[in-house]
């Protein structure tokens, strides 16, 4: 199961009671207030851990609740304050309050940690309440209640580059050529239903991730088709990679998909169509693909920018897989 969003709830525990108590012992007449003060309770934390991929593990537990705090006693002995609480997500997960729509926290990178429900505070016992003109106190503190709040947790996948194309483009096919990834392959649209990352591996031991995005179509950024789970998955990664049809084996232009490609990107989030990119001719083995190659070479032939002929389902990708890298690492210093 894969999910990328999901609603949770958090609840900090409440503080412990303080006490009120007199010290009570043989030949000490006037012993005096000695009530302890109540323990805090526990806050919850949310952290980027690297053995989570998704959040499918919070759509079966969607509460999260630390312990309160222990009340204090008499001798002077305070409540121990309760242990925090810490619920693991991955990297690049979006923390926003689900009840405001306020962004809390973006844990963009492993280890990354943000307080989501502040523990309440022990209340005082009466031995706080000492003073010249208040001998004998017997006012104490109640605990502090700790913090509840509605979490919406959305996943948006970190990887060095993103796979673009419409449906059957042959990014799956792609991925599972140059990693150890294995997403679903078919000849019918849309058998990618989320996000798949694979590891590229060189022999000089350099690693970029591909994330394989779901297909998009025409209406996306309205959330046409699947919509929003794919785009918000391409908003981090820092190359574009445009994998095209080139045969034209659904009776489509890939000038034509190119140009739509870039306008659902733009139309989502402005800038994003201009992100360091390049262009995959996929499926120049098959017939039709070596006319319309020429064709799109001539269209971006002022941009500049690479156009690499595949063919995915061949295998036989190293000079693909080197043009990646070395696009990744000039798109890092360029713009990150």
């Amino acid at each position: 199961m894969f999910a990328d969003r999901v609603i949770i709830s958090v609840k900090a525990g409440d503080g412990g009671n303080g006490c009120c108590s007199f010290h009570r012992e043989k030949y000490v007449p006037k012993g005096g207030p000695d009530g302890g003060d109540g323990g805090n309770g526990g806050s919850v934390y949310l952290e980027a851990v690297a053995n989570e991929q998704n959040l499918a593990a919070l759509v079966y537990q969607t509460r999260y609740q630390a312990k309160n705090g222990p009340g204090g006693k008499g001798s002077n002995l305070h409540g121990r304050n309760a242990e925090d609480i810490t619920v693991p997500v991955p990297a690049g997960t979006v923390v926003t309050d689900a009840d405001t729509g306020e962004m809390l926290a973006d844990l963009d990178t492993l280890g990354s940690r943000v307080l989501v429900a502040q523990g309440g505070r022990g209340g005082r016992g009466n031995a706080r309440f000492v003073s010249n003109f208040n001998r004998v106190p017997r006012q104490w503190e109640p605990g502090f209640p700790g913090e509840e709040r509605r979490l919406q947790l959305e996943l948006k996948t970190i990887a060095d580059a993103g796979l673009v194309g419409f449906p059957n483009a042959g990014k799956s096919t792609l991925l599972s050529a140059i990693s150890s990834a294995r997403p679903k392959i078919a000849p019918y649209p849309f058998t990618t239903l989320h996000p798949m990352v694979g590891v590229v591996e060189y022999e000089d031991y350099g690693r970029v991730t591909v994330a394989d995005i779901p297909g998009l179509i025409e209406g996306a950024h309205d959330n046409v088709g699947l919509g929003h789970a794919f785009l918000r998955h391409i908003e981090r990664t820092k190359l574009l990679v445009y994998v095209l049809d080139t045969a034209g084996v659904d009776g489509r232009n890939p000038i034509d998909d190119l140009k739509q490609l870039r306008a659902e990107l733009e139309l989502y989030q402005e800038g994003l169509s201009k992100r360091p990119a390049i262009i995959v001719a996929n499926k120049v083995d098959l017939p039709a693909a070596e006319e319309n190659l020429e064709l799109l070479k001539e269209e971006l032939a002022s941009e500049y920018i690479p156009v690499i002929p595949i063919a995915a389902g061949c295998g036989e990708l190293a000079d693909f897989k080197a043009q990646l890298r070395k696009a990744v690492e000039s798109a890092k210093k360029a713009y990150f």
